[in-house]
Order: C-alpha cells, then sequence, then structure tokens
C-alpha cells in the first residue's frame, strides 16, 4: 500500500464498476463488489461478495464506498454513512433516484425542465394530461432506464393503456420537449469542491439505449458549452456532490433543458478512455479518493463511442484499427443488452465519418 491507496468498496459488480477498477489500479487502488454472482463484469478484478453478510464484509474491506446505479437504496447509504464515507452522498442518490425530486431541484434551482406532474393513479394522470398536455411522455418515477418503464402519450384514449403499463408504479408525466438534439455533460467534483467537466457531448438513441456519442458535440460552441457547466455546476454545489456527475439535457431553439442526472460514471462519459487526458473512471476515483483531479483535455480533435447491444459481431475487425479500441464486458449476449463498447478518435468530422463508416457493422451514423 502507499499513501494514496485506499480499499475501494463498489456497491454492484457491472461493466462500470469492472471499469472503474481499472483505471483505479494503476493509482494503487484496491477493489471490492458487493454483487449477485462470480460471473458478474467486475469478479476477476477484485474481492467480490455475494451472499447474505455481503455488505458487512465490503465495510470490513472498505476504507470508501461508491455506487454504480442511482437505483441503490438511500436507507443503505445512510446506514453505511455512519461508519465509512460514500461518496456520491445520499443527498445526491436521493434526489436523482426519483424523477420528481429531481425535476423539483432543477426547476428549485432556476433550470429548465420539461412541464411534469407526478400522478399515483389513473384519475390522477386524467388531472396531469389537462395540464402539461398532449403529447407527453409518462415514465416511472424510479428505476427506469434504457427506455424501460416509460409509454408516450398522444392522444387522450391512450392514458388508460399508459397508466396499465405502469403496472400501478407511482409515475412522472412529462411535457414533451421539442428538441434539435439530445446532448450530456460529464462533470466530476472533488472532496474540496474542485470541479472539472468534460466537452459536452452528442448522444443518439435507438428504442430508448444509447448508441452512438459524439464527443464533442458537433459545432459545439463556447456558449453552449459555458451555459451546461453553469448548470451543472449549481446542482453539484447544492448537493455537495463528490465523484461525477452526468446531466442529460435537450438543446432547443430556446436553449438548454435538463432530462435527467446520474450521480455515477456514466455511458455517455466512456469516449473518455480514449478521448481525453484522463477517463471519467479514472477522475471518479481520484475524487472519492481525495486525490487531485485529472486534465479533461480531449487528447484528438473529435473522438465517439459506440455501443455494441445485443450482440458483439465481429470484433477482431476492431482490433486492426489503431485509432478505435475495444471494450468488452464478458457479458452473454441478450437482446437489448449493453455488451461492449467501442471507442474512435479522428483529426476531425470528416474523418470522423469515414472511420464511422468503416465500422458501420456496428453502428448508424447520425451526421
Amino acid at each position: 500500500m502507499t499513501p494514496v491507496s485506499k480499499n475501494i468498496g463498489v456497491l454492484g459488480a457491472g461493466q462500470l464498476g469492472r471499469m472503474m477498477a481499472i483505471a483505479g489500479y494503476p493509482l494503487g487502488q484496491k477493489f471490492g463488489f458487493v454483487g449477485n454472482s462470480h460471473e458478474e463484469p467486475s469478479a476477476m478484478l477484485g474481492h467480490i461478495y455475494t451472499d447474505a453478510d455481503s455488505v458487512a464484509s465490503l465495510l470490513d474491506f472498505a476504507d470508501v464506498i461508491t455506487y454504480e446505479s442511482e437505483n441503490t437504496s438511500v436507507e443503505l447509504i445512510e446506514e453505511i454513512s455512519k461508519t465509512t464515507p460514500v461518496y456520491p452522498s445520499v443527498k445526491s442518490l436521493y434526489y436523482s433516484q426519483h424523477r420528481g425530486r429531481e425535476k423539483t431541484l432543477f426547476n428549485e434551482l432556476g433550470i429548465a425542465t420539461a412541464p411534469f406532474k407526478v400522478v399515483s393513479s389513473e384519475s390522477e394522470l386524467v388531472e396531469a394530461v389537462e395540464q402539461v398536455g398532449l403529447p407527453a411522455v409518462l415514465k416511472t418515477t424510479t428505476e427506469g432506464y434504457d427506455g424501460k418503464g416509460q409509454f408516450v402519450i398522444r392522444k387522450s384514449e391512450e392514458i388508460e393503456r399508459a397508466w396499465a403499463a405502469m403496472d400501478g408504479a407511482e409515475a412522472i408525466l412529462e411535457g414533451w420537449v421539442s428538441f434539435n438534439r439530445e446532448l450530456s455533460l460529464v462533470a466530476v467534483r472533488a472532496i474540496d469542491g474542485e470541479t472539472v467537466f468534460y466537452p459536452l457531448v452528442e448522444n443518439h438513441h435507438v428504442d430508448g439505449i444509447l448508441r452512438t456519442t459524439y464527443a464533442p458535440a458537433l459545432g459545439l460552441s463556447a456558449e453552449l458549452q459555458a451555459e451546461a457547466e453553469s448548470m451543472v455546476q449549481v446542482v453539484m454545489d447544492k448537493l455537495e456532490h463528490v465523484g461525477v456527475l452526468a446531466v442529460e439535457l435537450f438543446e432547443t431553439d430556446q436553449g438548454l433543458v435538463v432530462n435527467e442526472m446520474a450521480p455515477r460514471v456514466h455511458n455517455s462519459g466512456h469516449w473518455t478512455q480514449m478521448g481525453a487526458r484522463t477517463c471519467q473512471f479514472e477522475n471518479h476515483v481520484r475524487a472519492i479518493c481525495g486525490l487531485p483531479l485529472g486534465s479533461t483535455e480531449m487528447i484528438a480533435p473529435v473522438s465517439a463511442m459506440i455501443n455494441l447491444i445485443g450482440d458483439v459481431g465481429d470484433v477482431v475487425s476492431v482490433l486492426k484499427d489503431s485509432d478505435a479500441e475495444l471494450h468488452l464486458y464478458d457479458k452473454s449476449a441478450r437482446v437489448g443488452r449493453k455488451l461492449g463498447h467501442i471507442n474512435i478518435v479522428a483529426d476531425g468530422e470528416v474523418e470522423l465519418k469515414q472511420r464511422l463508416t468503416s465500422l458501420s457493422e456496428f453502428v448508424e451514423i447520425y451526421f
């Protein structure tokens, strides 16, 4: 152990914890994970605890705790925090895991969101539609991801079916946002309040699942970057956030509208592994361990990330490309499942399009 080494406990053992460990080991950190089985992506990268006493075992090991998902129990984090530092803290988790609390916080901080209303019954949904208008999106307030737990309501005749799709769960009706593109900003805040930002990136989804990220967002202006950074800085300071925070936004003709946030390393930040001086995973480790944050400067003019969904395809061909980087998660194939990703760098948008064209088996091109 070195003077900066810590035992980092991770609640979760998926690919995000795996990539955190890969980035953290060169800094002298050690990792332990709470998971469901020894077959999970992080299983070979540290101690993995899977039994009924897994959290207690992790606490015996860890100097500091972090987590992979905003769906982690708030009560569990509150209890752990009594004896072991947890980053991001329970405050970040509390707001980010519930869409209603999250949007209320944004609005209180003067940050624009879609109009919304939390509903707990079909009759409340009917009233919410009258207030918010149609079209609108009905989502579960918790747990949903990658397009799950969502129903687009375009006409009042669909209200009954939309509510049935929630299966009795509390939901939030969000007004339709007419946007030009979807963006996200990955930021990192240290224990002492130091904050760094990666460039705004442009995200493209298919069936609610992120497929491709361009960094920086095409045609990104300094003014747009500054607008996004200002919004996210306010949120991070309010929450006294420590670690990575990813905020998803819509770019509209009237300015940026915040969609949601995630208090963790994020899929839209995977490009940083090849495209930035310090990747999001290393910077998260640095932040929660009280170490100086690393540079977020891009090391090539443009970068992109391609998710591998459901099937990895002929990834051997990717290894022949010196400007591409392959990451596989050691997960079994399943429809809609994220199995890995490809990072690429290029000298400009024209070359980036050429590189994406050469990888057309894996990606739809949105230029």
